[in-house]
C-alpha cells in the first residue's frame, strides 16, 4: 500500500504519477495524519470500473435467478445472435 502526504502531490506530482502507473495501484494520500485521497492511473481506475459493473451485473441476474425469473438457455441465446447477425447483414448489404 502506498502512502504519502497530501503535500507530496503538488511537490511530487510526476513521482506519484509514475508510482500509479508501474504499480498500478492507487496511492492513498493523507492529510494531518488522516486519510484524505485516493489517486490512481486512469488505466487502473477504468479497468475497476468495469470490473464493479460486471459485478452488479452478475449479482442482478443472480438475484433474477434465486426470484424465479425465467433466463434463457446457452442454445436460445445463440439462436437469437443469429438472428441478430443476420438481420444486421441483411440490413448492411441493401444499404
Amino acid at each position: 500500500m502506498n502512502i504519502r502526504p497530501s503535500a507530496a502531490i503538488r511537490q511530487n506530482y510526476n513521482e506519484i504519477a509514475d508510482l500509479c502507473r508501474k504499480t498500478s495501484e492507487p496511492v492513498f494520500l493523507t492529510k494531518n495524519g488522516e486519510g484524505d485521497l485516493v489517486v490512481m492511473d486512469i488505466e487502473s481506475f477504468e479497468r475497476r470500473e468495469k470490473m464493479l459493473k460486471l459485478r452488479e451485473e452478475l449479482l442482478a441476474v443472480e438475484e433474477d435467478r434465486a426470484a424465479g425469473v425465467k433466463g434463457y438457455t446457452v442454445r436460445e441465446v445463440a439462436s437469437m445472435m443469429r438472428k441478430i447477425i443476420k438481420e444486421t447483414q441483411e440490413n448492411e448489404s441493401s444499404e
